[in-house]
């Protein structure tokens, strides 16, 4: 089927479609009419986002949570909310609807719980998606009830947010207190234990002597290191100068070596001249290796005086850090008894410490408890009270209108499609070479036939509808 042959069905089908397009409009405005109107309000809260308590000031972790929104929105929706709206606007005290709850119920459950079950399935919280503004919204019948009914919800919620973070603080404040009295009783042992310690054992102070004990201590601790690492590096240049005295940095940077170097290359050099100049048995030339000789002999023992100097300086390092390692033992074990004695003090000293600060915390703790337990503030804010609209919600007769256009349309089309599919026929001359399976010749065009041959325009048209079989 191409667009063409489409077309042609929906104008030989139009019948179908428009009366299928009317019904649905016909049946939508009607039953939009005939519906009772829904009003709906509205009421908007927002909540802390800095998360900041206002009475200590401190940052609320639990508002800085992904679902601290959610919770919220929990707590909003939830049947102790709504009890309290019912409470709060005398719900339960109204003769009909304690007539209605008798004939819905037959007597059964409460007419609180009743209720609030009624009244959460016509609220819907809706949380702003970047934002910390709730909307508490509330559908019904009566302008003024479903405006009252939002801000109630909204007041309730805001109470009993409040209740929710005072209750436990209340609790908590009377633990802290029994706490608190036990550990007041715990710092006063911890002090007798030490006030006895010191008078058994005459201490007054220890800390001056044992500072200067411990300051000579580690002061022979540095001058250990510093002997040792002066020790181990004499010991090696004492080997580098038993080994090889000629390149040991000690006999390589005196200068008497160095002069005696250079003298000796000037020596070596002129020798090396004459030896051009004159034979072997020359006596310039026999002076000349004389001195050379001379120079090296007194460079050998000049390398070996200062690598013995290198070695006597090692076994004088090696005293002196011998004599420091002994006087460090001796200080250490003074230090050592000192200690001893302070920690034991200490022991007892540190009992009372912990004791007092864990008093002064649950002291803090209390105060803090005690003050939140009796605070007032809310996270949460009305920002927006919800007012009695004067335009219904629903039944919307624009919206139901175009929606009914639409699905009439998509329903006439599928009538009309579905009744061509039953009564199938020849609309057109491919119609008719599909159907036949021959080619078609020509075709007579009638719409500009005169008068006279109207008789042979409509046996035309009674062609053109026969049936496909």
């Amino acid at each position: 089927m191409n667009f063409s042959q489409f077309l042609l069905i929906l104008r030989a089908r139009k019948k179908i479609i428009l009366l299928t397009l009317f019904t649905t409009v016909l049946v939508t405005m009607v039953v939009s009419v005939l519906l009772p109107k829904t009003y709906k309000a509205t009421a908007s809260v927002v909540l802390n986002s800095k998360g900041i308590d206002p009475v200590t000031g401190m940052t609320l972790p639990g508002q800085l949570l992904p679902g601290y929104m959610a919770t919220q929105v929990d707590i909003l929706t939830s049947k102790n909310v709504a009890l309290r709206v019912v409470d709060a606007l005398k719900l339960a005290q109204s003769p009909a609807v304690i007539e209605q709850f008798n004939d819905d119920t037959h007597g059964k459950g409460t007419v609180r719980d009743w209720l609030a079950e009624l009244l959460l399935k016509k609220v819907d919280v809706v949380p702003s998606r970047e934002s910390s503004v709730v909307e508490v919204s509330f559908k019904g019948s009566d302008p003024q009830f479903v405006a009252a009914v939002a801000n109630a919800f909204a007041e309730e919620y805001q109470k009993a947010s409040i209740q929710l973070k005072v209750e436990p603080m209340k609790k908590a404040a009377g633990y802290f207190n029994e706490q608190t009295k036990l550990q007041r009783d715990a710092v006063e042992a911890a002090q007798s234990r030490l006030s006895k310690y010191q008078q058994e054992n005459g201490i007054v102070s220890l800390d001056n002597r044992l500072d200067v004990e411990s300051n000579r201590l580690n002061d022979l601790s540095a001058q250990l290191v510093m002997a040792q690492g002066q020790q181990i590096e004499a010991a090696s240049r004492q080997r580098m100068a038993q080994g090889n005295g000629a390149e040991s940095p000690d006999v390589a940077t005196n200068p008497l070596i160095q002069s005696m170097k250079a003298n000796l290359s000037n020596a070596e050099s002129k020798l090396a001249d004459m030896t051009q100049r004159f034979g072997k048995n020359h006596p310039q030339y026999k002076s000349a290796e004389a001195e050379v000789a001379q120079l090296r002999n007194d460079l050998g023992s000049q390398i070996r005086i200062v690598s013995n100097s290198v070695g006597n300086n090692a076994s004088i390092l090696g005293q002196r850090e011998g004599a420091i390692r002994a006087a460090l033992a001796a200080q250490k074990a003074k230090v050592l008894e000192l200690n001893r004695t302070r920690d034991e003090l200490n022991v007892l000293q540190k009992d009372v410490e912990s004791a007092q600060r864990n008093f002064e915390v649950l002291s803090n703790r209390l105060s803090q408890t005690r003050i939140e337990g009796q605070s007032e503030q809310s996270d949460v804010a009305i920002l927006n009270p919800a007012v009695a609209p004067i335009e219904p919600n629903s039944p919307k007769m624009v919206l139901n209108a175009i929606l009914s256009i639409f699905l009439g349309s998509i329903i006439g089309l599928g009538f009309g499609l579905l009744a061509e599919m039953l009564d199938r026929r020849v609309r057109s001359a491919s119609d008719l070479s599909d159907a036949l399976e021959i080619p078609v010749l020509g075709a007579i065009d009638w719409s500009n036939a005169p008068a006279t041959r109207s008789r042979g325009k409509l046996s035309f048209f009674r062609r053109s509808s026969l049936r496909l079989n």
